[in-house]
């Protein structure tokens, strides 16, 4: 798993049982990366993330081709830093 940091962060998931594994909170606390999660039951704080996700998707992911995920990541992290 890679995960790079320049400071202190959050990740919010829901409960899923790949989001509560020990090799993910491990590199998470070494990365000095709070991890949050969605009440059981209460879908409705990720929806707001959801609907990002679909735009962003469709508005980019679904226009372009990379020619392989580095170039997908790198290319989605410089319209992330620059519209938002």
């Amino acid at each position: 798993m890679r995960l790079e940091s320049s400071r202190t962060g959050f990740l919010h998931t829901d409960l899923g049982s790949q989001y509560r594994s020990t090799a993910l909170e491990t590199a998470l606390k070494q990365h000095a990366i709070r991890h949050s999660y969605s009440k059981r039951g209460y879908p409705y704080d990720n929806s707001v993330v959801e609907s990002f996700h679909a735009s962003f998707k469709k508005e980019e992911v679904y226009q372009r081709t990379y020619k392989d995920y580095h170039e997908a990541d790198l290319a989605q992290l410089e319209i992330l830093h620059n519209r938002v």
